[in-house]
């Protein structure tokens, strides 16, 4: 009574894709994935991948905009 038989793999894989649906199931797996692989990084001691390291660029100055001077009248 394990998953060792196809017939029980075939199954639980039709209950899957019945429960969550054709568009989740990929996206289930990848979340799955990277949640697995973060784990073991973790207990393995190992450094995050390169772009995580790199710091976050900083933010660019955002000038506000200058307003527009009225030329001097000029009461004679």
């Amino acid at each position: 009574m394990g998953l060792d038989n196809p017939i029980h793999l075939a199954f639980l894989l039709i209950m899957l894709l019945l429960v969550f649906g054709a568009k989740r199931l990929p996206e289930m797996g990848r979340s799955l994935g990277s949640g697995m692989r973060g784990f073991k990084d973790a207990i393995g001691g190992e450094s995050p991948p390169p772009a995580l390291e790199q710091p976050a660029a900083p933010f660019a100055a955002v000038e506000a905009p200058q307003q527009a001077q009225a030329p001097a009248s000029r009461h004679t």
